[in-house]
């Protein structure tokens, strides 16, 4: 129509007020009618028309094939990197500091249940971040620990440029995964990636610490001894590669909520490296496998949301080779496949889990990455 082609004609850029004043108030484009004033020849309109029409079709064609690049480069990112999750294999309370916080001992593993962080550099002149997340409530401004990590990393080495990011979020929050501390280790690795690595690992793991307890974790190998409050990493040999199920009710808990509701009487007693020990012994030489999975916050997260207890029940009645609550919750973890029956009776039950608790299922993997700064965690894409 007039109205689209004179549209075009403006954004394509090309100057309309060289144009006689009879074609802009009387020509239309191919397939509409024909006004010219009639002191024109045939002749003259008809090669007026094809020349014009000619014109612009390689004009509109050029800004077409522009628009196109353009929508291709927004598409394009620096760098994509899995953003992986966490399980507490073991998770001992030694104490309570002066500071209010709890000195822990854990044995902490990644898993292949994770996010999507995907990063570009703006350009030089940009004065703000552009940030985008897929999953509903979760913050897109300074608080998120993307933002934060983006801003610490920057702080650290003088890097001034604005980022466009890009967060796809699977891991819920409240699971005791570690999805956003995750996200804030991935963001520090691929920010270092990105700028052609200015930091060391050993940098990125120093810093990491300014953000949370468990970021420091996700910058190891992926299997490690964590000490303090999560953020005094041990180097332990990796784990055999084990298959896993999460099952996440849709409540979940705030980790102060639950330390609050912590009875020390209730802890249990056994040294954590006494417990570390376990699972790096042959399992023919332990008189009980699964006492080896102790996690001294499922008391008082069983107190304040009694579901999780059920769930874990009956998870244990299919006889996995452990099952436990991972961190202060609400995700209970189950290793290995259902020994005590067919794994379609399982799934049987975990979709009545479904219809009664409200739950989400995942099936996960232990996994690890390579020890160089140029290594990270892959996903695993399961049949």
């Amino acid at each position: 129509s007039w109205v689209e082609w004179r549209g075009a004609m403006v954004s394509s850029g090309l100057p309309l007020l060289f144009l006689p004043l009879w074609v802009l108030f009387s020509y239309k484009v191919e397939g509409s009618s024909i006004s010219v004033k009639q002191r024109f020849g045939n002749g003259v309109r008809e090669r007026f028309a094809k020349r014009f029409n000619r014109r612009f079709s390689m004009r509109a064609g050029d800004v077409l094939a522009e628009a196109r690049a353009m929508t291709e480069i927004k598409n394009q990112w620096d760098v994509e990197a899995f953003s992986p999750s966490k399980i507490n294999l073991f998770l001992r309370v030694v104490k309570k500091r002066d500071d209010g916080f709890h000195d822990l001992g854990s044995l902490f593993q990644a898993i292949s249940f994770g996010d999507c962080v995907k990063i570009s550099k703006k350009n030089d002149d940009d004065v703000e971040d552009d940030f985008e997340c897929n999953m509903p409530g979760v913050p897109t401004d300074e608080s998120n620990l993307v933002i934060r990590a983006a801003n610490l990393f920057r702080e650290k080495t003088g890097i001034r440029q604005k980022l466009r990011i890009s967060l796809q979020k699977n891991v819920p929050a409240q699971a005791g995964l570690g999805g956003g501390s995750g996200n804030a280790a991935t963001t520090l690795w691929a920010l270092n990636k990105v700028f052609d690595y200015p930091a060391t690992m050993e940098e990125l793991i120093e810093w990491s610490a300014d953000l949370g307890s468990d970021i420091t974790f996700f910058l190891s190998s992926g299997t490690a001894y964590c000490t303090g409050r999560g953020e005094i990493l041990e180097t332990v040999p990796r784990l055999p590669q084990k298959d896993v199920y999460i099952v996440k009710p849709s409540k979940g808990l705030s980790t102060p909520s639950v330390f609050k509701n912590l009875n020390y009487d209730e802890l249990n007693k056994e040294d954590p490296r006494t417990i570390l020990g376990k699972f790096y012994t042959l399992e023919e030489d332990l008189k009980d496998k699964k006492n080896r999975f102790v996690n001294d916050l499922e008391p008082p997260a069983f107190r304040l949301m009694p579901e999780l207890k059920e769930i874990k029940d009956k998870l244990e009645e299919f006889d996995f080779e452990g099952v436990l609550m991972s961190g202060s919750g609400t995700s209970i973890f189950a290793i290995g496949d259902p020994r005590a029956a067919p794994v379609e009776i399982f799934f049987s039950e975990l979709l009545r889990l479904k219809d009664t608790h409200e739950i989400q299922v995942h099936k996960a993997r232990f996994i690890n990455r390579g020890d160089g700064i140029h290594d990270w965690y892959q996903p695993v894409t399961f049949p």
